[in-house]
């Protein structure tokens, strides 16, 4: 199952690992974001113990995806050592997530 980060959980979830975090910024009136879903499902659990993968819903969580200037969603954000290393923005394949995943891994 994806993590749920939170506004609350973000700092300590995503900033403060030395892996790698993968952040869907999403909210649940976005047809695109539900396309998006099952990929990241499917993620958090093929790489469980090797990456934190979630989600952060953009309406109920307003502070971060400010910061972070979130403007479209579905938005990727990829953060290793706290710092943004990739990002996507729309709908893609679990496939293009996967190398994108697999680059930051190594």
């Amino acid at each position: 199952m994806a993590f749920e980060f939170t506004d609350t959980n973000f700092a300590d979830s995503a900033m403060d690992t030395e892996g790698l975090a993968v952040v869907d910024f999403w909210a649940e009136w976005c047809g695109p974001c539900r396309l998006v879903t099952p990929i990241i499902e499917e993620l958090a659990s093929e790489y469980d113990g090797k990456a934190t993968i979630g989600k952060m819903n953009v309406d109920t969580n307003p502070e971060i995806p400010m910061k972070y200037g979130i403007r479209s969603i579905p938005t990727i954000l990829f953060f290793k050592g706290g710092e943004i290393v990739d990002r996507h923005v729309g709908t893609t394949t679990k496939q293009a997530l996967m190398e994108k995943i697999n680059a930051h891994l190594s």
